[in-house]
C-alpha cells in the first residue's frame, strides 16, 4: 500500500499541470456539488477532437510521416532562417488547424532537427517562441483556437468582421516574433547548423505503407471535423479508434492521456465554477466593462477556454473578452491549454527539465506580454458589433 502511495506521488510530482487542474477540479466540485447536468457542461467535442489529434499524429511520429517536412526543414543552413521557418510555420498553420495542433505538429519536428544539428541549447527558446506563434496566429482566425470556436459561434459575427477585428493583432505579433528570434541570434545572425536530411528524416517502411495513408487519411478527416464545425464529430472519433484498431491497435498505448486527463480536470473545474449560483452572481457584477482583465487574469487560473465559457455569459464588451482570452497565454503556462501541451511535449522527451522549460518560457512570454498587453487594452474598445 505503501509502494503504491509513493509511486503516486512521485507520478503527480512529474506531472505538476495534472497536480494542478486535479487539484482545481476536486476543490470546485466541494465548492459546487456534482449533479448529472456537469457530465453534459463539460467540452466533451474538444476533448474528443484532441483525442483524435493526440492519437494520430503519434502515429505520424511513429511512421515517420513528417519526413517531407524534415527534409524541407533540413534545406536552411542558418538557425536564424531555420528558427523562422518553424515559428512561422506554427504561426501560419494555427490559423487553419487549431493552435494546439500546429504545437503538436512542430515542436516535436524542432526538437529532431536541433537534436540532430547538435543545437540542443536552442530547442527550449525556440519552442517558447513558437508557442506565442501559436497563440498569436490562431486568433486571427474563428476556427484558430478552442475558445475562439467557442466565442464566434456564440457571437453571431461574419468571419469577415471577425478576422478585421484581431489583424492588428496578429500583424503585430508576427512583426515581434521576428524581432525576438534576431535578438536570440544576436551575436552570431549566420550562425550555421549542419542538417544531414536524409538521416534525419529516416526512410519509410514499405511494409507500413497502409499505416501511412490511413493516418494521413484520418488527419485530412479530422481537419475537416475541426472547419465545418460539424455536430457529428463522435463519428469521425469513432472512425479513428475503428481505424487505429485495424492497422495499428498498439498506438493507443503511446497516446498522452495525462494530456487529456489534465483537459477534463480543467474542464470539470470550469463547469462547476459556472454552475454555482453565488459565484455567478458575483460574476455579473464584476466582469461587465472590465473583460479584457478578467480574461487574462482568471485564465491563470483555469486557462483561456474555460474562462472564455465562464466569462460569456457575463460580459458586455466582446472584444475585451475575446483579446484578453487571446493574450493570456503569454502569462503563465496554465493560461493556455496550448501551452501545456507544448510543456508535455518536451518534458517527455526531456523528463527532468521541467522546471528549465517553465523558467525560459515564463521569461519569452512575459517579455512579449508586456509588449502587446496595453495596445491589445486599447485596441479592445474597438466594437465588433
Amino acid at each position: 500500500m505503501e509502494k503504491k502511495s509513493n509511486k503516486i506521488t512521485a507520478f503527480l510530482k512529474k506531472e505538476p499541470m495534472l497536480t494542478v487542474s486535479l487539484l482545481a477540479a476536486l476543490v470546485s466540485l466541494w465548492i459546487t456539488p456534482p449533479d448529472v447536468s456537469l457530465l453534459w457542461r463539460i467540452d466533451w467535442h474538444t476533448l474528443g477532437t484532441l483525442f483524435m489529434m493526440l492519437t494520430v499524429l503519434e502515429g505520424f511520429k511513429q511512421e515517420n510521416i513528417f519526413r517531407p517536412l524534415i527534409l524541407l526543414s533540413s534545406r536552411f543552413s542558418t538557425m536564424a532562417a531555420l528558427s523562422l521557418f518553424l515559428v512561422f510555420g506554427v504561426f501560419f498553420t494555427s490559423m487553419f488547424v487549431t493552435n494546439d495542433v500546429s504545437l503538436i505538429i512542430f515542436v516535436p519536428l524542432t526538437i529532431l532537427l536541433f537534436r540532430s544539428g547538435g543545437k540542443e541549447q536552442y530547442i527550449l527558446p525556440v519552442i517558447s517562441m513558437e508557442n506565442i506563434a501559436a497563440i498569436r496566429g490562431s486568433l486571427l482566425m474563428p476556427f484558430g483556437s478552442p475558445q475562439n470556436l467557442f466565442l464566434y459561434a456564440q457571437s453571431g459575427t461574419s468571419a469577415a468582421n471577425f478576422i478585421k477585428h484581431m489583424s492588428p493583432l496578429c500583424i503585430g505579433s508576427g512583426i515581434l516574433l521576428v524581432i525576438f528570434i534576431f535578438t536570440l541570434y544576436r551575436k552570431d545572425v549566420k550562425e550555421k547548423i549542419e542538417l544531414d536530411g536524409a538521416q534525419a528524416a529516416g526512410e519509410w517502411a514499405a511494409d507500413k505503407k497502409v499505416r501511412r495513408i490511413a493516418y494521413i487519411s484520418l488527419f485530412v478527416m479530422i481537419l475537416f471535423t475541426i472547419v465545418t464545425r460539424t455536430e457529428y464529430w463522435p463519428v469521425a472519433v469513432g472512425i479513428v479508434i475503428v481505424t487505429v484498431l485495424a492497422v495499428h491497435r498498439g498506438l493507443f498505448r503511446q497516446v498522452d492521456y495525462v494530456l487529456l486527463l489534465t483537459f477534463l480536470c480543467f474542464f470539470v473545474f470550469s463547469s462547476s465554477i459556472a454552475a454555482n449560483p453565488g459565484i455567478s452572481v458575483w460574476l455579473q457584477k464584476a466582469v461587465a466593462g472590465h473583460e479584457y482583465w478578467w480574461a487574462i487574469g482568471l485564465s491563470q487560473i483555469i486557462s483561456n477556454v474555460p474562462a472564455s465559457i465562464v466569462l460569456y455569459p457575463f460580459t458586455e464588451n466582446f472584444a475585451g473578452l475575446i483579446y484578453g482570452a487571446d493574450t493570456a497565454g503569454l502569462c503563465s503556462l496554465i493560461g493556455s491549454l496550448a501551452s501545456v501541451i507544448n510543456y508535455r511535449i518536451y518534458v517527455r522527451e526531456y523528463p527532468e527539465n521541467g522546471k528549465k522549460f517553465i523558467r525560459t518560457f515564463t521569461l519569452i512570454s512575459w517579455a512579449f506580454f508586456v509588449i502587446v498587453v496595453i495596445p491589445g487594452y486599447f485596441l479592445s474598445k474597438w466594437k465588433f458589433f
